[in-house]
């Protein structure tokens, strides 16, 4: 295997250095980058860190309400993150992908760029969530492996109709360029003006339905789902390849990692997609939470 590259910047001044005088450095950065050959590793599983919420505006974690204010504190975890043995990739919009691309920690990592955060978390329009980050040009340009869309379903919301055309669309464009689509579906209602999720058992079952009969094929489309009660009977609702999700963490990590443990021994679950839970862990051991992560999937 021939060595990586050395990184075109070292520091987060050099970041915004290279940003304002030679923002072509990016695109040449994208293509001289080391790739992995296939999604998913010889084992068929995968562990992705997840760092998409920001751009929604959605920065809490653990009840703090700016946790992930800072950027370059947020990187500096997810470079811990990704440096550490198992894990395969990043999940991420463009400006995180970018400095991590910048700094060298994509190297040789399966990347999956977050498409639609126009929902803004609290917004009066958050259900009508629209492409306002990478789109599938961007996807294959960059050269990375999948697309994600988050798709809310509710019922008594008109934006929810416009999302659900809009990820049919990315599902469809994303496999017809050789990509994984890979589709984050909730059935979703308003309480008292905030979107809340259904996540019961019949409510996680409902919108895989909905999402996994998304686009003009499903050859490549994966699932990524929220650990809920009775997931045995949820995964017999499909039988495509699924992630699990790790969301704004409100158990005790010991709770959580048992919930993980459970779902990871169903046939179709394949791995984690992880961010706040691991990214900010209680005691602050990024690595620490990031290595019992990857014990549970590998």
């Amino acid at each position: 295997m021939p060595e990586p590259a050395a990184p075109l910047c070292r520091t987060y001044a050099e970041v915004t250095e290279l940003r304002a005088r030679r923002p072509e450095a990016v695109a040449q950065a994208l293509a001289a980058r080391r790739r992995r050959p296939s999604f998913t590793g010889d084992d068929g599983r995968l562990m992705v860190v997840a760092a998409d919420h920001p751009a929604r505006g959605a920065l809490s974690v653990r009840g703090r309400p700016d946790a992930m204010a800072s950027r370059t504190e947020l990187l500096d975890r997810l470079r811990t993150a990704l440096a550490r043995p198992g894990v395969d990739g990043l999940l991420a919009t463009a400006d995180v992908a970018e400095d991590l691309l910048l700094l060298g920690a994509l190297e040789g990592k399966v990347v999956v760029a977050s498409m639609n955060r126009g929902g803004l978390a609290g917004a009066s329009f958050e259900l009508d969530d629209r492409m306002t980050a990478y789109d599938v040009t961007g996807v294959v340009e960059a050269g990375f492996d999948a697309g994600k869309v988050l798709l809310r379903i509710a019922l008594d919301d008109p934006g929810t109709a416009s999302t659900l055309e809009a990820c049919g669309r990315a599902v469809t464009d994303l496999a017809r360029a050789g990509k994984v689509a890979m589709v984050e579906p909730f059935t979703s209602r308003r309480r008292e003006g905030r979107v809340v999720n259904d996540l019961t058992p019949e409510g996680v079952i409902r919108s895989v339905h909905v999402a996994q009969g998304l686009g003009a094929t499903s050859a490549r489309t994966w699932l990524k789902l929220p650990v809920v009660d009775d997931m045995e009977r949820v995964m017999e609702a499909t039988t495509l390849p699924t992630l699990i999700l790790g969301g704004d963490p409100v158990a005790a990590p010991e709770a959580t990692y048992a919930a993980w443990r459970k779902a990871l021994a169903l046939p179709s679950v394949r791995g984690l997609v992880v961010g706040r839970a691991l990214l900010y862990p209680p005691d602050d051991d990024v690595a620490g939470a990031v290595d019992t992560a990857v014990s549970l999937v590998r």
